[in-house]
């Protein structure tokens, strides 16, 4: 079979370090060619929580999307999201394209809406792949970052996974965290 390029979306408000972690080791079992964006702190967004740390992954798989989902709720499953009395969102992970899908694939609505709406999306897939098309739209992510008009707050923060620093010092630094 051949490979599709997936990206998705991650967010953890419980435990965040621990969570992001487990579920970036987890993907990189079974993902191809596996790159990871800068990590974002924000608010929260729909919800009463604490601050979520989200990223956005781009990888290579040869699994079809309905059994890529299943994986992905396995993950989340595995980190304690569907767990009775949790507290928080301890992972999410979305699929957010899948090659250039359009549409309705069994519950999964492809590209994900979250993509134009939620900054803490949009920005790290700008990062990550400045010139891939959103398929539904036909502009580059960083097109339709640079378009973004966001009252969201969110910033870079320092996130390390096997051994490598995911945000770079200089766009911490250009982005530092508002004043408490």
């Amino acid at each position: 079979m051949p490979l599709s390029t997936v990206f998705l979306g991650l967010g953890s408000n419980t435990q965040r370090h621990e969570h992001l972690r487990a579920g970036l080791d987890a993907l990189a079992d079974f993902l191809v060619d596996l790159r990871c964006s800068p990590v974002f702190e924000s608010e929260p967004v729909g919800i009463r929580s604490g601050p979520f740390y989200n990223l956005a992954v781009m990888a290579q798989t040869d699994l079809p999307l309905a059994e890529l989902d299943r994986r992905l709720k396995a993950i989340e499953a595995d980190n304690g999201r569907y767990a009775p009395g949790r507290k928080g969102l301890p992972l999410d992970i979305d699929v957010l394209l899948y090659d250039d899908l359009i549409g309705d694939f069994d519950g999964l609505q492809l590209p994900r809406a979250e993509i134009l709406r939620n900054a803490f999306v949009l920005w790290p897939l700008a990062l990550l792949a400045p010139q891939v098309r959103h398929p539904g739209e036909g502009r580059s992510f960083a097109a339709l970052w640079q378009a973004a008009r966001s009252e969201q707050r969110l910033w870079p923060v320092s996130f390390d996974w096997r051994g490598s620093e995911l945000t770079p010092a200089g766009l911490r630094a250009a982005f530092p965290p508002p004043a408490p």
